[in-house]
C-alpha cells in the first residue's frame, strides 16, 4: 500500500469532508426513523496529531484557531472539542467512522469498509477505545467498491453512503469511483451518495466530469474547495465533492459556510500569513463552489 492517510490526516480536504459529513448526518436525523451509514474507505478511525504536519497544520489545526460563524461550521469545531475531551489523548484527530460513531442514535447503524488489515485493526481499537464499540457498528475486511453491493439497498431504505477512495492510482480511481457512485444509485436510487476526489489539475477533473461520469438519475451536488489554482504544482490543490440526492437546502446551507470555510483555511491564525512565498503566491488563486450538476453537465 503506497497510501498512508495518517501522512495526510486534518489537512483541508480533511475538513472540508468531514464538515459536509456531519451535516449530512445531521440532516438525516431530521427524521426519527434510523438509517445505515455506510463508509467504502474507512481507515483507522482516528490519528495523532502531537506532532502535526504541515497538512494538519495548515487544515484542521487552522480551521480549530478561527472562528467561523456559519452553525456547520461551529458545530464540527465543537465534535472535535468533544472527541478530544472524551479520547484518551486531546491531540487526536476523528476520521470519518469516529465522526459517524459520536453522531449515530439508537436506531441508526454503521458499516465500515476498510481493505488493509492493520487499518482495520486499528479502527477497531480506535473504536473500543472511545467506547463507541456496539451492534449498531460493523467493522468488514474487502474492497469497500465491491462490498457496497453487500449492504445496498439497506432495509431501513434510508442510508448515507461515503466513497472515500485513496486515489494511489488516480486515472483507475476515477474510474471506479464513477462506476461504484452509479451501482450506489442503481442499488439504492434514493440514497445519499457522498463520492470524494481529489482536485490536482484542472483538466483531469473537467474530462471526469464531462466524459467518464455516466448519467445518472439522481440530482447531483458539486462542492469544490481550493486553496491553489487548480494546475499548481503543490500537488492536492483542492477538494472536491460530488453528493447525489443531496437533503433539501442542503445546496443552499453549502453556499452559505463553504466560503466561511476557505476563507479561514487560505489566511493564518491573526490574520498572519507565513508560508512560503511561493505558497503565498499559490493560494492567491483559491476559492470554493457548491452548484447542482445538470445531466448536460454530467
Amino acid at each position: 500500500m503506497k497510501y498512508r492517510h495518517s501522512c495526510h490526516a486534518g489537512n483541508f480536504a480533511d475538513v472540508h469532508k468531514h464538515v459536509a459529513l456531519l451535516a449530512l448526518l445531521r440532516a438525516l436525523q431530521g427524521k426519527d426513523k434510523g438509517f445505515l451509514y455506510l463508509d467504502t474507505h474507512a481507515g483507522r478511525g482516528s490519528y495523532d496529531l502531537s506532532s502535526p504536519t504541515a497538512e494538519a497544520a495548515a487544515g484542521i489545526e487552522r480551521f480549530l484557531a478561527s472562528s467561523c460563524e456559519a452553525p456547520e461550521l461551529r458545530e464540527y469545531a465543537a465534535l472535535l472539542g468533544e472527541f478530544r475531551s472524551r479520547a484518551a489523548h486531546g491531540h487526536r484527530y476523528p476520521g470519518s467512522p469516529l465522526i459517524a460513531a459520536l453522531e449515530l442514535r439508537s436506531q441508526d447503524r454503521a458499516v465500515f469498509i476498510e481493505l488493509q488489515g492493520a487499518e482495520a485493526h486499528a479502527l477497531e481499537e480506535s473504536l473500543a477505545a472511545f467506547g463507541a464499540a456496539s451492534a449498531q457498528l460493523r467493522i468488514e475486511r474487502g474492497d469497500g467498491f465491491e462490498r457496497l453491493k453487500a449492504f445496498l439497498p439497506p432495509a431501513e431504505r434510508r442510508g448515507l453512503t461515503l466513497l472515500d477512495p485513496p486515489f494511489e492510482e488516480t486515472r483507475a480511481d476515477f474510474a471506479r469511483l464513477a462506476a461504484a457512485l452509479a451501482e450506489a444509485l442503481r442499488r439504492f436510487p434514493t440514497g445519499v451518495v457522498v463520492a470524494w476526489y481529489p482536485i490536482k489539475d484542472q483538466r483531469t477533473t473537467n474530462a471526469w466530469l464531462s466524459g467518464s461520469l455516466p448519467p445518472l438519475a439522481a440530482p447531483l451536488l458539486q462542492s469544490e474547495l481550493w486553496l491553489y489554482p487548480r494546475d499548481a504544482r503543490v500537488g492536492l490543490n483542492g477538494s472536491g465533492l460530488l453528493i447525489a440526492n443531496p437533503p433539501w437546502r442542503f445546496l443552499e446551507r453549502m453556499q452559505v459556510w463553504l466560503p466561511q470555510l476557505q476563507s479561514c483555511l487560505a489566511a493564518a491564525p491573526g490574520g498572519a500569513d507565513h508560508r512560503s512565498a511561493a505558497h503565498r503566491g499559490a493560494a492567491h488563486g483559491g476559492g470554493s463552489s457548491a452548484r447542482m450538476l445538470s445531466q448536460s453537465a454530467q
